[in-house]
């Protein structure tokens, strides 16, 4: 057996955890710079509230009903999302768990006889709500796919189920899929769904009745035969092992108000490369390849309703030698920054990704280019752990300024509690 655990409305659990005021009160939280809404409590859907809905279109709701609402706190959800994962693995063989998102788990309960599979999941969800304080569900099933149909039921009716639904034979099977509609099946999407309602299927069970060579036509080739085998009740994807190194990593924000300005540019991609140094030094990688995109604020045409439509402009250079300092990523960002630029525009977002990635200690360096002085490392390695234990980018490069005008907006941002001495939790 295969079981997801599923942190139910997790951002606001989170919320709750340390406002303990607000468990039957109506949350929501909202994405980076208070735009759309990401995260919503029971009590504020069953209000009406709709998940990806700009802010200023609920407003009016909001404010009749008193909903409470937060500005995105990822240090604080990142954290309790880590709590939550290492108590899965205290409580399981640890790699019989498999990290899926941040807020999502899927485990191997193959070491359970199924006939205790309901009660070790209750023991499960119970544990990880008296260590970490936040509210789970959990759906077991004989694979992944059944156990993200399980688990939609196990949210679905909370206190029927005791947040736990448990797929141990044919009948609860079929029962399962019969209840599901074909637009809530793991792994199938709006273009996906619409076509299959096209063809009379409307449901997981319907789709399970399909044979393989019509999911291999129809479904995507084997991606599709996978997700048919699974809904018969058959394995088609094993557990992964946990992946430990990056192949690419990106710092990308939007800004928190419109920017014309080329200083202000400047300092948003010389703070983004400062964060992508970051990473890769953390896991002990260089990069090649360095890449910058700026995305412009287009004015709407009369006939298009999305207020927020832009075009975005991309450039990219090779590093002379792969390089993980701070001050090497920042010269290339910027250099490719002032190609893009152009004056009078307005931008609204800006990114900076690192590619080709090697490992740093064993560098293929240019014949004709000298290699980093080593002093230059042992300065980064000073400034990592002088911010790390000082916090706030205490040490910093003067492109990036301290000023930082254009950062996102995040007016309702609670305390950071479980990452911060200064923003403790304070008990009376």
């Amino acid at each position: 057996m295969q079981a997801i655990i599923d942190c139910n409305s997790f951002y606001c659990s989170c919320e709750r955890l340390f406002e303990p005021a607000l468990q039957k009160a109506p949350i929501i939280v909202l994405s980076n710079n208070d735009g759309c809404i990401v995260s919503r409590s029971d009590e504020a859907k069953a209000l009406g509230i709709s998940m990806a809905a700009p802010f200023f279109q609920e407003a009016e709701r909001i404010k009749k009903f008193g909903i409470h609402y937060f500005s995105s706190n990822y240090h604080l959800y990142g954290d309790m999302s880590w709590r939550v994962m290492e108590t899965m693995r205290s409580l399981l063989p640890p790699d019989h768990v498999e990290v899926y998102s941040v807020d999502e788990a899927f485990v191997n309960l193959n070491h359970i006889a199924d006939k205790d599979v309901y009660d070790f999941c209750i023991h499960l969800k119970n544990t990880i709500e008296a260590w970490t304080g936040i509210s789970v569900s959990i759906g077991a099933a004989p694979n992944k796919v059944l156990s993200k149909v399980a688990n939609r039921l196990a949210k679905k009716n909370k206190i029927q189920t005791n947040c736990v639904v448990v797929l141990d034979s044919t009948q609860k099977i079929q029962t399962a899929l019969q209840k599901t509609p074909i637009e809530d099946i793991w792994g199938i999407g709006y273009s996906y769904s619409e076509k299959l309602k096209v063809y009379g299927v409307n449901t997981a069970f319907a789709l399970s009745m399909k044979d393989l060579s019509w999911g291999k036509r129809f479904l995507g080739g084997i991606n599709g035969i996978k997700l048919i085998r699974e809904l018969k009740g058959m394995q088609s994807h094993s557990m992964q092992a946990p992946r430990t190194e990056k192949k690419m990593i990106a710092t990308t924000r939007m800004f928190g108000r419109n920017v014309t300005a080329w200083q202000e540019i400047e300092e948003a991609l010389a703070t983004y490369a400062t964060r992508c140094a970051e990473k890769l030094r953390r896991q002990h990688s260089a990069a090649k390849c360095v890449q910058v995109f700026l995305l412009l604020k287009v004015a709407p045409q009369p006939y298009h309703t999305h207020y927020h439509r832009g075009s975005q402009v991309n450039g990219f250079t090779l590093l002379d030698n792969p390089s993980n300092l701070t001050p090497d990523i920042i010269k290339a960002v910027v250099a490719i920054g002032k190609t893009l630029y152009e004056e009078g525009e307005t931008y609204k977002k800006a990114g900076v990704i690192v590619s080709d990635l090697v490992p740093d200690n064993a560098l293929q360096t240019n014949l004709f280019i000298a290699p980093a002085d080593a002093r230059r490392k042992k300065l980064m390695n000073v400034i990592d752990n002088m911010n790390a234990a000082y916090r706030n980018d205490v040490l910093k490069f003067g492109t990036s300024s301290t000023q930082k005008n254009w950062k996102m907006r995040s007016e309702k941002r609670s305390k950071r509690y479980t990452t911060r001495w200064d923003e403790l939790c304070e008990v009376q």
